[in-house]
């Protein structure tokens, strides 16, 4: 199995950011980039829609900013987007139209396509979320190796280096991750799989795939 493309795993018309992805062949080096490129988009966005609300801190009108959040630049909050009690924004974050982001949820550096929802308790760090992916209650999206080395892509025999010190995990398109899951440092899943609770996942799941507690993989039919 091949380590998918950025086209293999996300639909690019749901993200503010399809001309910062189109430079790249692979999601998650757009990371590095991220911080700059939400700057200069926040600079474009009309007036009559958007609001900087803090210094590099533009937010869509029709979305919705709990008192107790709190939100961080650069970032990009779009369209009926609802950010939670509690839910801790840390800067280079690009939220598309219509995702949650919920009680006690920390993002940072990280882009979320549209409908995307983090509702309960999620750390989404160095991260790219697609399509309509939900991550469960509690389930993590670990960016940082315990020996603090650079985070590789592994997909069986297949080994690709980052260079990136810091890399959660890219979630293709209708992505479902678990409640109480981890997703290891680099981890991959292809479109439309499923992560069963309290599952810990390393390397690449294929699309179309479900990941059982324990390790075992099936199709989904």
């Amino acid at each position: 199995m091949a380590i998918p493309k950025t086209g293999e795993l996300l639909d690019l018309s749901h993200t503010a950011a399809r001309e910062l992805f189109l430079r790249f062949e692979y999601p998650w080096q757009v990371l590095p980039e991220l911080a700059d490129f939400i700057r200069a988009l926040g600079a474009t966005l009309p007036s009559e829609e958007y609001t900087e609300i803090e210094k590099d801190v533009w937010v869509h009108n029709t979305a919705r900013i709990e008192k107790s959040a709190l939100v961080l630049g650069p970032t990009v909050i779009g369209p009926e987007s609802e950010i939670r009690h509690c839910a801790y924004i840390r800067g280079s974050a690009l939220i598309g139209a219509g995702c949650v982001i919920g009680n006690s949820t920390e993002v940072k550096n990280a882009v979320l396509f549209d409908s995307v929802q983090v509702p309960h308790y999620n750390y989404v760090g160095d991260s790219v979320l697609g399509y309509r992916s939900h991550m469960g209650a509690g389930s993590i999206a670990s960016n940082v190796k315990s020996d603090k080395t650079d985070v590789a892509v592994v997909s069986g025999d297949e080994r690709m280096e980052t260079g990136l010190r810091k890399l959660g995990a890219v979630l293709g398109d209708f992505v479902e991750i678990g409640c109480g899951s981890v997703l290891c440092p680099g981890s991959v899943v292809g479109r439309r799989s499923i992560v069963y609770p309290l599952t810990r996942l390393r390397g690449v799941l294929d699309a179309d795939s479900i990941r059982k507690d324990g390790g075992v993989t099936v199709k989904k039919h």
